[in-house]
């Protein structure tokens, strides 16, 4: 299958338009900038909120919160303007934005304007999700695709895990947050330069879609008709809503649970450290055990352990060590879990790839995100709401898994 070449229209040749490790290093870059624009803010929160008036110590979140929301109405409108103008003009375009709008960040004057350049950032670097999901299944499908997903996500893992420190860096430093957003605009910059001057357009010429709300339509019902893409779609949303909600609290979940805030980034590294190891395992097994065993098992896992860690609360025995040892094996299975789920639901949406990606990232982040916040707003001094809604959405994710393969699960296909 890895040399096999298509001759049908919309049909992934699996081949890489420029090389491989290349390929892969621009793509998990362009990743990156979604999770550097999200991490190296958890540990400029407290001096954000000190120096902007916020008041209340979980509105803090909103920083974060501002990000997503932005991040997922926008994949909407990426997805077919990808589809009619081509991959490339659209993350290029995308990433130039989010340059500026992290540059208006920097010199935001009060809270309501760094919430408003947030979500516009968020909007921009939108495009990095949907577009570049939509790029590599012009270039590859199938377990291929979930292959080529997983060595980029776990390429781009090293942001999550290097962000916060550096977020932490840019405040000793120079004793203020605002150079954290100075710096995202100049990285973003540097990808949009490696960008333009490498990647060759990817979309084919037979398979762009005029932009018309009722091709549009017509893609979303193609893909609300696909009962993978639309189970797999919304297991990824009560996955990712885990992973949010993870986001929003673990700065005073460190801070003010376990009163160790100078652990904040090897905490944070920990659990992103093995998140990347979980999607190397990834890219290394899929190919032989397929997408769906590897997803439903890192599923399973996941609810298990967040049952484990919720139990281990209730009786008193978390600390700050258990909090990482259970956490992290929990969110590399998310990580592992999410990179098929993503596969899966693209699988036969080879000719509205951008469309389709575009509603299923729309889905998925708003909902995770809409779930991240009530699940951080509850935040009550301690990790008990957040092990009560990792609980409850690996049991919906579950379920909806179920439901989608009809009951029989870890298949090999």
């Amino acid at each position: 299958m890895d040399a096999q070449t298509s001759h049908q229209p919309g049909e992934a040749a699996n081949r890489s338009p420029i090389p491989m490790a290349e390929f892969v290093a621009l793509i998990a870059s362009i990743m990156a900038l979604t999770a550097l624009g999200i991490d190296s803010m958890l540990p400029a929160l407290p001096s954000i909120s000190d120096e902007l008036g916020v008041a209340q110590p979980n509105h803090r979140q909103y920083v974060i919160t501002a990000f997503m929301l932005g991040f997922g109405v926008a994949q909407l409108f990426h997805g077919p303007l990808a589809d009619r103008y081509g991959r490339k003009p659209v993350i290029a375009v995308a990433l130039g934005f989010y340059v500026v709008t992290n540059a208006v960040a920097a010199f935001a004057g009060s809270f309501e304007l760094l919430l408003l350049a947030r979500a516009a950032s968020g909007a921009a670097v939108a495009a990095g999700r949907v577009v570049t999901v939509a790029l590599v299944r012009d270039c590859f499908q199938g377990r291929a695709m979930a292959r080529v997903m997983s060595l980029a996500f776990m390429t781009f893992m090293v942001v999550p895990v290097l962000a916060p420190a550096w977020g932490q860096l840019m405040v000793l430093v120079f004793g203020d947050w605002r150079p954290i957003f100075g710096g995202i605009a100049l990285i973003a910059a540097l990808v949009l330069i490696w960008f333009t001057l490498r990647m060759p357009e990817t979309l084919a010429r037979d398979s762009v879609h005029p932009l018309d709300l009722r091709e549009i339509w017509r893609g979303y019902r193609t893909m609300f008709r696909d009962r993978w893409a639309v189970g797999y779609t919304f297991a990824t949303t009560a996955i990712s809503g885990c992973f949010f909600s993870f986001i929003g609290s673990i700065q005073q979940i460190v801070y003010d649970v376990f009163k160790r805030p100078e652990l904040l980034t090897a905490v944070f590294a920990s659990v992103a450290g093995l998140m990347a190891l979980g999607s190397f395992m990834n890219s290394r097994l899929v190919m032989r055990f397929g997408m769906r065993f590897l997803s439903h098992f890192a599923l399973v896992a996941t609810t298990v352990l967040a049952v484990i860690h919720l139990t281990v609360i209730l009786l008193g025995g978390e600390n700050l060590w258990v909090f990482i040892v259970l956490q992290a094996p929990m969110m590399a299975a998310m990580a592992l879990a999410n990179s098929n789920f993503s596969a899966m639901a693209m699988e036969n949406m080879g000719e509205i790839a951008g469309t389709a990606s575009s509603l299923q990232g729309f889905i998925a982040t708003m909902g995770a995100a809409v779930m991240g916040a009530v699940i951080g707003q509850s935040f009550d001094g301690t990790t008990v709401p957040l092990y009560l809604g990792f609980t409850a959405l690996g049991l919906t994710a579950l379920l909806i898994v179920f439901i989608t393969e009809r009951g029989k699960l870890f298949r090999r296909s």
